[in-house]
């Protein structure tokens, strides 16, 4: 018999927000290949969760919309298990106990879609199983084992409004950053990452300069993301064709302002409040049932 699991039915639950990159700047490369980004982030109130419990063994389980693109292999290929791994083998080395756990996703982001999915589950995955196994080590070392999971992890361990650059981990966290309500959409088609950056006209685009943050309210810092970039987005434009019919389905709407996220082809448009991003998915999934539109709001930058 098959049993169905719900990620609010395990002892520990950690919320997986998804991360929206507002704007995205390819600032250079460096001798290694990675790019150097100048990134302001933020993340929504609407993501993946996942559940903690002790077991007998290891476990993994699945549910949720988008379950079905993801298997329970083995952890080579699954950022959880990856993460529960080195968590548990730092835990160990430092003289914790770390048993046998049940870890429960519950997808609800679409995969591999710019928006730090599964980035975001590795990151909860830390911090959950911190607290189901009550562990108290440094964050230095939780930190090392969020880059080496990957670049995004670091900005998804901290869940807040912050400014990221070199490959993501060098992150200042922006305490009084407004709340934004926004609508989420993707035409649940594939973009290759790799292809997106191969694809750049140029990698070593200006920086961004941002105004002090203390005297910029939600309006100013709207007018601020609009005068910003993704790099990423003309290419990704180039690889998939719905991207750009996507933003502009959400701009008729009445978006404040549209731009795609990461390398896409998750798309975002920012409203003036979460009622008009309600119905302006609404209206979105009218006209695309095919498509994922989510109404959402962010996360601010004290919350």
């Amino acid at each position: 018999m098959t049993v169905i699991f719900a990620a609010d039915d395990f002892d520990v639950t950690e919320e997986a927000p998804a991360k929206i990159n507002l704007a995205l700047h390819v600032t250079g490369r460096r001798a290694d290949g990675y790019h150097l980004l100048d990134m302001l982030v933020t993340f929504a109130r609407h993501g993946d969760c996942l559940g903690f419990r002790a077991s007998e063994r290891d476990e993994f389980s699945l549910s949720g919309r988008f379950s079905p693109l993801l298997t329970d292999g083995d952890a080579g290929g699954n950022l959880v298990l990856k993460a529960r791994d080195l968590l548990r083998q730092a835990a160990r080395a430092a003289g914790f106990e770390a048993p046998p756990v049940h870890i429960h996703l519950e997808k609800n982001l679409p995969v591999a879609s710019g928006i730090g999915g599964g980035s975001a589950d590795a990151a909860a995955t830390l911090r959950g199983l911190a607290r189901l196994w009550d562990l108290a080590l440094p964050s230095d070392v939780v930190n090392a084992i969020a880059l080496k999971l990957g670049a995004d992890v670091p900005m998804c361990l901290a869940s807040r409004p912050l400014i990221a650059r070199g490959i993501g981990e060098v992150i200042e966290l922006l305490p009084d950053f407004p709340s934004f309500a926004m609508v989420l959409g993707n035409p649940l088609v594939g973009v290759s990452t790799p292809e997106v950056f191969r694809m750049l006209a140029r990698k070593d685009n200006p920086p961004f300069v941002l105004p002090l943050q203390a005297t910029n309210g939600r309006m100013q810092w709207i007018e601020t993301i609009e005068g910003l970039r993704n790099d990423l987005e003309p290419p990704a434009r180039m690889l998939c064709n719905e991207i750009a019919t996507l933003s502009q389905l959400i701009e008729s709407q009445g978006a404040l302002a549209t731009r795609m996220s990461g390398s896409g082809a998750t798309c975002f448009g920012l409203f003036d409040n979460l009622e008009q991003a309600t119905a302006a998915a609404a209206s979105l999934h009218s006209l695309r049932p095919d498509w994922y539109f989510q109404a959402t709001e962010t996360i601010k930058g004290d919350a």
